[in-house]
């Protein structure tokens, strides 16, 4: 599963977050965010992070022209749209996109369909003041009905304590996290990270355990074992460039 940690602002909580383990790092690029990056600070980071770790920007409302200038500029590997932007708004985008969906008020599930299989669903918490990182948690129940339906990064208030029952319930094809790992908006709490990684190697362990038990199982009955799929936020868009939980750090950029 893929792990997109969000909101970063220095380069020791970017690279606390790869050491544990995420495959992708967030950036903030709304002005009236309080985790807010401008962009060179974000550029400098980018260039330290393996190549192998997508860096997505964060814009909510923006021109699209500007979103694609700060793309090229930092060096971007996604773009996540969290604001009201249309289908035809995201064609415009040069990068693969990410777009929040709100999960809450009269929201239903058949309305994920409009957007394209190309575009990444993020569900999170209806706030159409705050746009995200406010720390509450969407109502799985109806995230997991999106989900069904395609496959999805599942937001809003996820902490370590929490985690593992909400990817239970959701089933999501990847996770973000940004105020449950926090001491502070936009400064990360190490040991939360750390927290955050351990209780999901344990319950991927747990569920590896589970499937070698079945395929043992099946294979005394003469059927195959399944084989597990992977992806990242580039390789749902055409590139194959995922980097498993716990696999062995990447080099970095030369």
């Amino acid at each position: 599963m893929m792990v997109k940690i969000c909101g970063i602002t220095r380069l020791e909580d970017a690279q606390a977050a790869v050491e544990g383990g995420a495959q992708a790092i967030g950036f903030v690029f709304w002005p009236a965010s309080p985790r807010c990056i401008d962009v060179e600070t974000a550029r400098a980071i980018v260039a330290e992070l393996p190549a192998l770790v997508t860096s997505v920007g964060v814009f909510v409302n923006q021109p699209a022209d500007e979103v694609n200038a700060v793309a090229d500029r930092v060096g971007l590997g996604a773009v996540q749209l969290h604001g009201d932007e249309t289908v035809d708004y995201a064609a415009r985008i040069r990068r693969p996109v990410v777009k929040a969906f709100a999960i809450g008020g009269a929201t239903r599930a058949e309305e994920a369909d409009r957007w394209p299989g190309r575009v990444r669903l993020l569900l999170d918490v209806l706030d159409p003041a705050r746009r995200g990182g406010t720390g509450r948690t969407v109502d799985w129940t109806r995230a997991a009905e999106v989900a069904a339906r395609r496959p999805v990064l599942l937001a809003g208030g996820l902490t370590p304590e929490n985690v593992v029952e909400a990817v239970d319930r959701v089933r999501p094809f990847g996770i973000d996290v940004s105020s449950g790992v926090e001491s502070a908006p936009g400064v990360k709490d190490h040991r939360r990270l750390e927290a955050l990684f351990d209780a999901l190697a344990e319950s991927a362990a747990e569920r590896e355990s589970l499937r070698s038990s079945a395929g043992s199982s099946a294979r005394r009955d003469g059927a195959p074992p399944a084989t597990p799929e992977r992806e990242s936020l580039r390789s749902s868009a055409g590139s194959s460039s995922a980097r498993g939980g716990g696999a062995p750090r990447a080099s970095k950029k030369r």
